[in-house]
């Protein structure tokens, strides 16, 4: 009788988080077996909160909603801190590779909004900027990009932590 109030606390909790998912992709695939073909699906989902935390997460199942719930999970095993400016943009210039995919980000003016695309952009949202132009290079695979755009969101860095690193105040990183 425990374990169930218990169990219903927990849903409800999972109700409640501020977690978003959206899935990339979703692809049939095959294996050849002894006696056929044995198909499954394998999705591909980003998982963040819009305050600076975002994931990418791949799941394989005999049937869709269980492969999207494995991706979830994946994700949220996966996430990754952005630090954010006050105008919801990165602090920074940089780049992301994954496989043969290559993403540029740049920080981009208050009003501009999200300039990217494809798996892309989902990243850039779920992770709560507002304000950036990105832009793919390489191969257009979803799930490669979508891992390149966590790479280069997880190498940003703040001042503080240049300063840090270099062992020296923030106010001298401007002299």
């Amino acid at each position: 009788m425990a374990k169930s109030k218990s169990r219903k606390k927990n849903r409800s909790k999972e109700k409640e988080s501020n977690w978003q998912e959206r899935v990339v992709q979703i692809r049939r695939v095959s294996k050849v077996v002894k006696g056929g073909k044995k198909l499954s699906f394998r999705a591909i989902v980003v998982v963040g909160n819009e305050k600076g935390q975002v994931g990418v997460g791949v799941g394989k199942a005999a049937d869709v909603i269980g492969a999207v719930r494995k991706g979830v999970a994946d994700a949220k095993k996966q996430l990754v801190e952005v630090s954010l400016t006050k105008s919801n943009s990165i602090n920074h210039v940089t780049n992301g590779i994954a496989g043969g995919a290559k993403v540029f980000m740049r920080p981009a003016a208050p009003g501009t909004g999200v300039i990217a695309g494809g798996a892309v952009r989902t990243v850039l949202e779920l992770a709560g900027v507002k304000n950036i132009l990105a832009k793919q290079l390489g191969s257009n695979n979803p799930l490669n990009n979508a891992r390149a755009a966590v790479n280069a969101l997880g190498s940003l860095r703040t001042l503080s932590q240049v300063a840090k690193e270099r062992g020296v105040d923030i106010e001298r990183l401007y002299a």
